[in-house]
């Protein structure tokens, strides 16, 4: 179960996150799984559109995810998921591989820690 002190070590905004939550701490926390399953699906929607060439599908992933990632904080992923964003707003063609990888492992991270 995902804990305020799990989501400080992952290196996520808690405060930032909590505040517009309200500091409500179960909502947030709620919130929090609740990303890791949708954020699960866009990593699908994004991967399938990079390796289709995609560009238009692959930014509206990556761009989801990063409003949801952003909104909660969670700035590992974040950071990951910005730096494949950016690029794709302008359709560049660029290997993405190495942060699809990063937002992979950030994401099964966060996964873990919501079912431990």
């Amino acid at each position: 179960m995902v804990t305020i002190e799990g989501l400080k070590q992952y290196g996520a905004d808690v405060e930032s996150g909590l505040k517009r939550c309200m500091n409500n701490e179960g909502f947030y926390l709620k919130l929090v799984q609740k990303a890791v399953d949708e954020c699960e699906g866009m990593y699908g929607k994004l991967e399938a559109a990079l390796a289709a060439g995609n560009l238009d599908a692959a930014f509206e992933a990556a761009h989801a995810m990063k409003g949801v990632t952003g909104n909660l904080s969670l700035t590992p992923l974040y950071e990951y998921v910005v730096e494949i964003t950016e690029p794709l707003r302008h359709r560049s063609e660029e290997d993405q591989t190495e942060n699809l990888s990063q937002i992979r492992k950030n994401l099964d991270e966060l996964a873990k820690l919501c079912k431990d």
